[in-house]
């Protein structure tokens, strides 16, 4: 235990991929194989899959996921948010950060290595073309070490414009998501000049995720992804990470054929573990913020084991103190506050969702204005009333009173409101109520909006009068 603590502390004075000077070190990875890894390839082609194939896949006619910021228009599992419901939106994203939380504090950062696209494109879609083309790690780096000649010009130039041409498929990915992909047709269908913005965007996209994939690599998980950074705040030692059995590997040290080494662990010190390690961090030095959990010193690990007749899991998927005590805990009493917590928002959002009115109504009373009197004495109000569909339907809209029978309401100019599929209309509306029955300066109205002939929302309003009319 004490050459751990030696470990740990010698290595947290700096991060891996750079050196004393400040300088980069560029890593290297030898390429990956094993179980973890296989099961790996299979998980991202099936995210992947869903990644490229959502933004074609609708609800109802209503897209699967859409976020334009731009226009402030979201859908959601073909549920469309407007600005107005701002509150429903940030209840999401409070439930999904109590969720990532939750999830991290039992399995660490296992979405880094499995799930998040980042990791996906970089380590399973963009190193593998480089293995491909340029060889494992010592290729890579004997190329890029080598004298620019024929054969460096043609494999660099071959990776670069599979890469570019990826980080173009991602970039219409990601606009698809952000605009829809009907709008990502059209950009792609018309000259440049007539859709200049929507061309520079996708331009931007591209370029930024080749130089992330190119050239930035890890560091946008060491340097840049707040995650990350919550990894210390959020782990404890009952937390599931890729450990190290530093009870079974310690004292780590050189096998020798046909000797007996009772005084030495299971780790033989190849340092396969950090050749692998696409962040080049060394995992028996314990729990470190650029680890992504990825695996791959997990098989490399098990490989070894098998060839020294040693049992494999010696690098697993456990906790500190499974490891230290020979227990795991995952229902501690941390989960369980975070948990019910998580419960409480999904519940609170799933009744917010039901009641959720399809018709976002806004009453206001014209600016100038209290009140006026007919020439038949009665009490007149003006106001403007806005109507937002948040369906994908056009609807007209009728406004009724619904607590004053004596009070009515009509519309400037006539007739209803017809508001179009994901679109707002207003209209001025008179409200006029007979002198004899004001009984108070404000008097509360209920009214019910109803749309094609339901009643879809109902709102509140005041009617002013004079207080001389008050009995």
């Amino acid at each position: 235990m004490e050459n751990l603590y030696e470990y740990d502390e010698q290595f947290r004075d700096s991060i891996a991929t750079v050196d004393e000077a400040g300088k980069r070190i560029w890593v290297y990875p030898k390429k990956p194989s094993g179980d973890m890894h296989r099961l790996r390839v299979g998980t991202t082609i099936f995210l992947l899959s869903i990644l490229f194939a959502s933004p074609f896949l609708k609800i109802e006619g209503k897209p699967f996921l859409l976020l334009n910021f731009f226009e402030r228009k979201f859908v959601i599992l073909g549920q469309p948010f407007w600005p107005q419901d701002f509150f429903l939106l940030a209840v999401v994203l409070i439930t999904f950060f109590v969720f990532v939380i939750l999830f991290t504090v039992v399995f660490g950062r296992l979405w880094c290595g499995w799930a998040c696209p980042q990791t996906l494109f970089m380590e399973m879609v963009f190193r593998k073309i480089e293995y491909w083309i340029e060889g494992d790690a010592n290729k890579q780096r004997k190329l890029n070490q080598g004298p620019w000649n024929a054969a460096k010009i043609r494999k660099k130039g071959l990776k670069l414009t599979i890469f570019l041409g990826i980080s173009l498929l991602i970039s219409h990915t990601v606009m698809a998501y952000l605009i829809g992909i009907d709008q990502v047709r059209e950009i792609v269908s018309q000259p440049p000049t007539e859709r200049l913005s929507g061309f520079t965007g996708l331009m931007a996209f591209t370029g930024i995720f080749f130089w992330v994939f190119t050239v930035f690599r890890e560091q946008a998980c060491v340097a840049i992804c707040p995650y990350g950074r919550l990894q210390g705040v959020l782990l404890d030692k009952k937390s599931i990470a890729v450990m190290y059995d530093w009870l079974r590997g310690e004292p780590r040290g050189k096998i020798k054929k046909n000797a007996v080494q009772e005084d030495k662990g299971d780790c033989i010190d190849c340092k396969l573990c950090v050749h692998v390690c696409p962040t080049g961090i060394d995992i028996r030095n314990g729990t470190q913020l650029e680890c992504v959990n990825c695996t791959a010193c997990i098989d490399a690990c098990d490989q070894v084991m098998e060839k020294v007749k040693k049992p494999k899991g010696l690098i697993r998927y456990s906790s500190y103190d499974a490891i230290n005590e020979g227990k795991q805990k995952l229902f501690t009493p941390r989960v369980a506050a975070y948990s019910i917590v998580l419960l409480a928002l999904i519940t609170f959002l799933s009744f917010s969702l039901a009641t959720r009115s399809d018709i976002e109504t806004t009453i206001l009373k014209v600016p100038g204005q209290l009140y006026q009197k007919t020439d038949a004495g009665d009490i007149t109000n003006l106001y403007n009333i806005q109507f937002v569909n948040k369906t994908y339907d056009d609807m007209t809209l009728e406004v009724r009173i619904e607590n004053e029978p004596t009070a009515s309401i009509s519309k400037v100019g006539g007739g209803d409101v017809t508001v179009p599929a994901n679109g707002l209309a207003e209209g001025v509306y008179f409200i006029e109520m007979p002198a004899k029955k004001m009984n108070a300066p404000k008097i509360n109205l209920r009214l019910g909006v109803y749309g094609n002939g339901e009643l879809v929302e109902t709102v509140k309003t005041k009617f002013l009068g004079p207080v001389s009319l008050m009995k």
